[in-house]
This record gives structure tokens, C-alpha cells and sequence, in this order.
């Protein structure tokens, strides 16, 4: 995840060194559940709206929280399917806070927020509670395959904030709905909302089935130029909203551009932020552990278990594991191929999603077909196309790029 408020502010500070060491445990990103009310197009857990069998119970679900607390996650983000659908979600955040994991979040569609589930929420202490808008209500209904799922989650985020409570706004962007950001920063203004996750399609689950809707590179820039813009322009007014972006690392690199083009004299400033950033942490700094207790490198990767957590401690899972991919993911520079490998800024995206690779070429370190960057971007003019393409994509600095 790539906080580009929080890069950009650094402009405006002295350089700092980096940290002495980084944490030992990962952010878990944990689908306590994998029923949801909604079906939505990119969903990466293929929910639905039935039960499914095998889901960690309350005691188990204890067991885990132990261990996790324990080994030091230093941040835990309570997801689905619609975790707000699971009768023991406020004991499991309660538990949570009580062992001391010092950041927990939640990761909901909004529709089941209610004046009473906002109150509980709200009690819960829940550190952040990011609400998904894919677009106007007519874009986000149709991405949702629901009527009245657009007015549900706004409704749902207003109640949340209205109760004090850090609320977000996440946003995953494709060609159907790339031309609704703008209202969705609106959005922001008019109901105050202070955070923007913009989220590129990755290709687990449902975002592999629908991968033929992935953002073309042209929109994808426009996108980011457009999120730029509004997060400089909020520093440089005294009001900044904290805009982030995942699951393109490629971000950062547009990111060093954006600022070079604008800003020259402060780039080698933020390049060596970015570096010391190092763009994808599949594997490494992000897991996670679904519905079953299966552990896996993060969320896109439901098709690639670790262990089990009713077998074996995440903690062991996490420390233990040689599992090959595990260990190129650990790797650096990671074993990268075609374009991946020949660009000069592989230190800031560090490869950038590698199950995007796979699902499109079987290869998981072949070169990443969502980077939206051209060959001269990268400086690699001269590397020879090695990746089957998909036929949704166009050209982009003057050769076609998957």
C-alpha cells in the first residue's frame, strides 16, 4: 500500500534515515467469514450470500487472536465476505483490544450499518472502518449486483461518522467505473470523510474472472494523475485527506514521476522515501488467514495455503514456512522476469503484484501485465515482449503493454 499523503508531506520535512529495523510480524488482513449480502464483480473470496461450512469457530477464533497478539501483529483488519454478518464480531474485537494488538480495522460494504450497528461499532473502538463505493449509485449497484447498495454503504458511512469514528472511503478502480472517481472525491467534500483508498483490480477470485474490465493503462494514469492533484492540493491548503492506493506498486514509481515533473529539485528526496517504502509486501509485511483458518500470502491468494491455523500457529506458519513461493516473495531484488527485471526502478515497486503475473502467463515471476508504466518509463527500451497479453489492453508509450 502506497500512502501518498503521507509521501508527499515528506517533501516538506528533512530527510530522515530509515528505520533500524522493521516489524518481525505482518498486518493481517483476517475474512472471519466468508457470507456477504452483496455480490460484487471483483470479489477476490467469491462470497455469497449462504453459509459455509468449516468457518473458524469463537474459541478458535480465540486461540488465534492469542497467538497473533503474542507474536506482534501490529495491525489487524477484520474482513469478509460482511464481517458485520458474524454474531461474534464485537467479543472478537473486544478480545483483540484487549490483548493489546495496538490497530484493529474494519473492512465492510456499509449496507448492514443501521443507527444500532453504527452505535456498536462505535463502542467497539474500532481504529478505522473502511465503507466500499465503487461509483455513483447506478455504477456502484451494477458492480455490487444489488439495487440500493449504493444509498446503503453512504448511509452506512454517514452513521459511522457521525459517531466519531475514522471512516474511509475504498474505491477499486476498472474501466466500467474509472470515469465516477471525480465523484467520489466530491463525495469526500461533501460528507467530510477524511480517508481514500483507491484499490487497482487484482486477479484472485471474481477480479480474475472479470479481469477483462481492468482499468486500460490511459485511465489508469488519469487516475492517479487525478488523486495526485487532489492530495497536493489538500497539503497545500491546510487540509489534507489521507489518500492511499494498493495492488499496483507501479503507483510509486508514477508517484517519483508526478513529483520530477512538478517539483524537480525535491525527487531524489522522495526516491529515497519510496526506496526505503520498497513498494509490494505480499509475503512478507501483509498475510492472510481466511474464513477456514488457511494462511496465505495475502488476500489474491486464496488458491495458495501455507498451513492451518487449527494445525499449527500462524506464528510458526509465518517464520517457519519454505514454501518456494514464499521464499522468492522474501527475496531481494525478488526473481523477477521481462520488464520487471530490466527496470531501473525495481528497488520502488519491488515487483510489483505477483498473482497477476500468474493468472495471466502460469508464471507468478513473470513480468506483472497491470504495470502501466512504458518501456521508457522503466528503462527497459530494448527487453523483447515475453508475456502473453490479454486482449482488453492498449498501447501505451508507443508499444502495446499488457
Amino acid at each position: 500500500m502506497l500512502r501518498i499523503t503521507r509521501m508527499l508531506q515528506s517533501l516538506a520535512a528533512p530527510p530522515t534515515a530509515a528505520p533500524a529495523s522493521a516489524p518481525t510480524a505482518p498486518v493481517v488482513i483476517w475474512n472471519l467469514i466468508r457470507r456477504c449480502n452483496l455480490c460484487c464483480e471483483h470479489c477476490y473470496s467469491i462470497s455469497a450470500d449462504r453459509d459455509f461450512a468449516g468457518e473458524l469457530s469463537t474459541r478458535e477464533a480465540f486461540d488465534l487472536l492469542e497467538d497473533l497478539a503474542a507474536f506482534g501483529v501490529p495491525a489487524l483488519i477484520l474482513s469478509g465476505g460482511e464481517p458485520l454478518l458474524r454474531g461474534d464480531l464485537f467479543e472478537l474485537t473486544a478480545k483483540a483490544k484487549a490483548l493489546g494488538i495496538r490497530y484493529v480495522g474494519l473492512s465492510t460494504n456499509g449496507t448492514a450499518i443501521d443507527e444500532s450497528m453504527a452505535e456498536r461499532i462505535a463502542a467497539a473502538g474500532f481504529d478505522y472502518v473502511g465503507i466500499s463505493l465503487d461509483g455513483r449509485r447506478e455504477t456502484h449497484d451494477r458492480v455490487r449486483r444489488q439495487a440500493g447498495a449504493y444509498d446503503g454503504a453512504l448511509g452506512g458511512l454517514r452513521r459511522t461518522r457521525d459517531r466519531g469514528v475514522k471512516v474511509g472511503v475504498r474505491f477499486t478502480l476498472t474501466e466500467r467505473n474509472a470515469a465516477d472517481l471525480d465523484h467520489l472525491l466530491d463525495v469526500l467534500e461533501t460528507e467530510d470523510i477524511h480517508r481514500f483508498y483507491l484499490s487497482h483490480l487484482n486477479y484472485g477470485g471474481r477480479g480474475n474472472v472479470n479481469r477483462g474490465r481492468d482499468a486500460l493503462h490511459a485511465s489508469t494514469r488519469r487516475a492517479m494523475d487525478r488523486i495526485f492533484d487532489a492530495c497536493w492540493t489538500g497539503i497545500e491548503t491546510g487540509r489534507p485527506r489521507e489518500f492511499t492506493s494498493g495492488n499496483n506498486d507501479a503507483d510509486g514509481v508514477y508517484l517519483l514521476q508526478w513529483v520530477q515533473a512538478r517539483m524537480p529539485e525535491r525527487a531524489a528526496q522522495l526516491r529515497a522515501r519510496l526506496v526505503q517504502w520498497g513498494g509490494n509486501a505480499t509475503g512478507v509485511a501483509i498475510a492472510n488467514i481466511d474464513n477456514l483458518g488457511n494462511v496465505h500470502p495475502d488476500t489474491y491468494w486464496w488458491d495458495h495455503t501455507l498451513g492451518n491455523v487449527r494445525t499449527q500457529r500462524f506464528s510458526s506458519i509465518w517464520r517457519e514456512t519454505r514454501d518456494p513461493l514464499m521464499l522468492g516473495l522474501r527475496m531481494r531484488p525478488r526473481p523477477v522476469k521481462g520488464r520487471c527485471a530490466a527496470c531501473v526502478h525495481l528497488a520502488i515497486c519491488g515487483g510489483n503484484t505477483r498473482v497477476r503475473a500468474l493468472q495471466v502467463t502460469g508464471d507468478p515471476w513473470e513480468e506483472d501485465p497491470g504495470c502501466y508504466l512504458s518501456d521508457d518509463e522503466i528503462g527497459a527500451s530494448d527487453v523483447g515482449r515475453r508475456v502473453t497479453l490479454t486482449p482488453y489492453r492498449r498501447a501505451v508509450g508507443g508499444r502495446a503493454h499488457a
